[in-house]
Order: structure tokens, then sequence, then C-alpha cells
């Protein structure tokens, strides 16, 4: 995990340089403050997804940009065939499978997420866009804004994901859900 956090570093730093920026102008577009881009950019924190968005939006790339260093080239269609989709690992607890990644032009990226079980509180995140969540097994927890909901296998949820959102699993076992999130 710490190589990719420290691949992905490297991309944003590549990226900044080539642009002629000085990290404390991208952290002051991108709405962070400049101490944490910094811990972004070294590689000494992992960079949530939701401000990978954030940054893929800013630089006119692709997200999958960001996490591989691979371009996306698809333009009809793309099949992810099970298991195969890249993975990103996010603060130890989440396991990301990108669905689409190799999708050019994409308006939508769909990921299969699992959360494991955690003592910790629920790390709330802002991003542009909606986000659609379908859980596929275990129980997960969401909050959105003021509201904390309890999802079963089966149950979905769209919702606005600029009002702050974080989901964990709820219980002893891993919750696995389908997430859709739109630029």
């Amino acid at each position: 995990m710490a190589n990719q956090r420290q691949s992905i570093a490297e991309r944003i730093k590549g990226l900044r340089d080539a642009s002629d920026l000085t990290p404390e102008a991208v952290a002051s577009e991108t709405g962070v403050a400049a101490a944490e881009y910094a811990r972004y950019e070294a590689g000494e924190s992992d960079v949530p997804m939701s401000y990978l968005s954030v940054l893929a939006a800013f630089y006119q790339v692709e997200v999958t940009a960001l996490l591989t260093g691979g371009d996306a080239h698809a333009k009809t269609f793309h099949v992810t065939r099970k298991g195969t989709g890249p993975v990103i690992e996010r603060r130890h607890v989440y396991h990301y499978e990108a669905l689409g990644a190799r999708f050019a032009g994409k308006v939508m990226e769909p990921f299969i997420v699992s959360v494991e079980p955690t003592l910790s509180e629920t790390h709330l995140n802002t991003h542009p866009g909606q986000e659609f969540n379908y859980v596929l097994s275990g129980r997960l927890r969401l909050t959105v804004g003021d509201n904390t909901l309890l999802l079963e296998p089966g149950d979905s949820i769209y919702f606005n994901a600029t009002v702050p959102h974080g989901m964990r699993a709820d219980g002893s076992e891993a919750a696995t859900f389908l997430a859709v999130i739109t630029a």
C-alpha cells in the first residue's frame, strides 16, 4: 500500500511540475490546505478518492491516470472481468476495484468497494458530483450529512456527493458494495 501511495504522489507531483504550478497554488485551486496537499504530494498521507477526483478534474486527466499511471483507450465499450480491475487500497480498511479504468472519457467512475470492520469513527469526505452505492454483501453503515443509515444486501442509495459522507462496515464482517461516482 505504501508503494501505491508513493506512486500516486509522484504522479500528482509530476502533473503539478508539468503545469508549472506551486504546491500552494494547486492546494488553493483544489480546496485543501497547503500542508495537507504537501503531505499528499510527498506520499506521507493517503489521498482520498474524493480528492483524487478533484485533482483529475483540475488537471483534466482521468482518475485512472492518477491511480495507475495508464491512459484509458476504450471508446465504445470495455469489459472488466471479475477480479481483474486495477485495485486501490485506501486507509487500510478500504479496497477499491476500478471497473471502468480502461474506458476513455468517462462521466462516471464505477468501483467495487470492500470495507473492513473497524472500531474507528466514520471518516467523512466530499467531492463534486453524485454517488450511487448498492450493497452486495455485509452491512454498510453510511453517513450522509446528519443522517446515518444502515444498508444491507440489495439496498441502495443515491446522494449528492458534495454533502459530507462516509461509510464503514457494520458488525464483524466486511461490507462490499458497488459505488458509481459522477464527476
